[in-house]
């Protein structure tokens, strides 16, 4: 089954004034359709090779393939943590957790503020389970790969590549970031975690 891009589960002038319309249809339809067609590209390729028996190319397709799947799965979970009914704070489950992994939501919030703000170059914040500790974390994620501790499963994630806010923020990553946190869909983080809790009970098993 080849990707697809998916549709966002609201209009895209749900966001603002925090995401405006035409940022988040260019980040939406562009950028993130780009990263489907390299993933479908890069599948088809190697499909090729495996059916040529050569694997000249293996490893920039490997690459690729890693880049662009990375990309979209990553897009595709940030659109459903956005939500024009979002912000606050969690409850539940969710708020219990963070305050038992940071100490308090304030402390949470201002870690993955930083993470998110201050990654080299293009990638990600993201707030992730550690299954074999049983606990939340923050990691930056460079690009759309690196630097989540293996077997995490991440639950929520901002994006910091510039083609996510410059048209809208110019070089003020910190600004949008900012903003991401009037528009966070804390429900679909619990519902996240969930799941990984069921996970990291595999990983202990």
């Amino acid at each position: 089954m080849p990707y697809v891009l998916p549709d966002l589960p609201y209009d895209y002038s749900a966001l603002e004034p925090y995401y405006r319309a035409e940022s988040l249809e260019i980040h939406h339809s562009k950028h993130h359709g780009a990263y489907v067609a390299g993933a479908n590209a890069a599948h088809a390729a190697l499909q090729e090779a495996r059916q040529a028996d050569d694997f000249t190319s293996l490893i920039g397709l490997e690459k690729s393939l890693a880049f662009n799947v990375s990309g979209h799965l990553l897009h595709s979970m940030f659109w459903k943590n956005l939500s024009p009914d979002g912000g606050g704070r969690p409850e539940g489950d969710l708020a219990a957790a963070i305050n038992d992994s940071f100490g308090s939501f304030e402390s949470f919030r201002s870690h993955l503020t930083e993470a998110a703000v201050t990654v080299p170059g293009s990638g990600w914040g993201a707030l992730a389970l550690e299954p074999r500790a049983g606990r939340l974390v923050v990691e930056q994620i460079y690009n759309h790969q690196d630097n989540l501790a293996h077997g995490a499963v991440p639950l929520l994630v901002f994006d910091v590549w510039e083609h996510a806010y410059y048209l809208q923020y110019r070089n003020n990553r910190a600004d949008f970031v900012g903003s991401l946190w009037n528009l966070v869909h804390w429900a679909d983080v619990e519902s996240r975690l969930a799941i990984a809790e069921g996970i990291a009970v595999e990983v202990h098993s």
